[in-house]
């Protein structure tokens, strides 16, 4: 299994990109063992995925055939040589999965939610050999996805994957899960030794987007991919929408590209090191513009306290809102970027306001 986790974190290029392919639910001898005929033959594809044990929202959907389809994927390994990656939720899972020799564990969004579990899951593992993928949590919350790795790592696995697939939206999106590409880029800011892929399928929750979400993740150097494939789709007992055929994907891996992270063409060089500089100097200027800025915030903040007026003042903030992103629409900027960045100027203003008003005779 060295050679999964060697692929994952660049150190063979025998891959150029890492693939984990599967059904989201081994629903059956012959729809797993039909849809792994199929896969093999993708050179990309470094193991199989299949769901065991499934946890659902809400009882009454297809929860998996459980401990009876690990001994479907034993005879697959045998007859394709193939590592398999399961799923597992709890204790009894994980053992029941490395009894019959599954080749790698992961843990779901569901689970790396809660520490309770991934401790559980975290203390059957000492002393086992293993790779284990940690999910992000469905929240996003950078800490609990951190957390996962770190409490697997005081258990002694040292062969884990991170694997980005995306964070629920209670807003409208055409995916099922919010990317929020921000988050996997300070994870690997922060676990800079931690494969990262990414699972599109989870990403898109529709077949139509697994190429574009694909081609996103390799663009920010994402290790690999976990895509949800079966050999009919239509007739899936679950997340039937986000997975793809055998043919499918394999056109899909076709058409994606590993870009370079450097170019030896020194005329491109050095345009990119002069654009960069510019960067730099613009970003000098929005800090210090932002400094100047929050002068004015603690003078306000003081004529406030002075005639005893409220921090917030909603109709100041709506105004706010209201001309930004008419400016931002003007000069052709996302409306939804530029509002992002004014909440956190107005949060943190509010809290230097905050510290002026409510600061004791003592502090000043």
């Amino acid at each position: 299994m060295s050679r999964v986790t060697e692929i994952l974190t660049g150190r063979s290029n025998g891959v150029e990109i890492p693939l984990i392919a599967g059904p989201c639910s081994a629903e059956s001898y012959e729809q797993l063992r039909a849809t792994v005929i199929q896969l093999k033959d993708i050179p990309n594809l470094i193991a199989v995925r299949a769901g065991v044990w499934k946890p659902r929202t809400r009882p009454g959907s297809f929860e998996g055939i459980g401990e009876y389809a690990l001994r479907w994927i034993s005879e697959l390994k045998k007859e394709t040589g193939l590592p398999f990656a399961v799923e597992v939720a709890n204790s009894w899972q994980t053992e029941l999965a490395l009894k019959a020799g599954i080749d790698i564990l992961w843990l779901g969004a569901r689970t790396t939610v809660n520490p309770f579990y991934v401790q559980e899951i975290s203390d059957s593992l000492r002393g086992v050999d293993v790779p284990v993928m940690v999910k992000n949590p469905i929240h996003a919350d950078l800490g609990l996805w951190i957390g996962a790795v770190e409490r697997l790592k005081k258990s002694g696995i040292n062969r884990i994957v991170a694997v980005h697939r995306g964070f629920f939206t209670s807003g409208t999106s055409v995916f099922r899960n919010d990317p929020k590409w921000e988050i996997p880029v300070e994870f690997r800011t922060l676990c800079p030794d931690v494969p990262l892929m990414c699972d599109p399928s989870h990403i898109s929750g529709k077949r139509d987007y697994i190429y574009e979400i694909s081609q996103a993740a390799l663009d920010l150097e994402m290790h690999g991919l976990m895509i949800e494939s079966h050999y009919n789709p239509d007739v899936a007992l679950s997340d039937a929408r986000q997975q793809v055929t055998p043919a499918q994907l394999k056109e899909i891996m076709k058409a994606l590209v590993r870009r370079a992270d450097h170019t030896k063409n020194p005329f491109a060089c050095r345009e990119l090191e002069a654009l960069r500089s510019k960067i730099d100097h613009l970003d000098h200027e929005i800090l210090q513009l932002l400094e100047k800025r929050k002068g004015l915030v603690e003078a306000i903040g003081e004529l406030k306290k002075e005639h005893n007026i409220t921090i917030l003042q909603f109709e100041r903030w709506f105004e706010i809102v209201k001309d930004r992103s008419k400016v931002a629409r003007l000069l052709g900027l996302d409306e939804q970027v530029v509002l992002e960045i004014f909440q956190l100027i107005h949060r943190s203003s509010i809290q230097i306001q905050q510290q002026i008003l409510n600061a004791k005779p003592t502090d000043v």
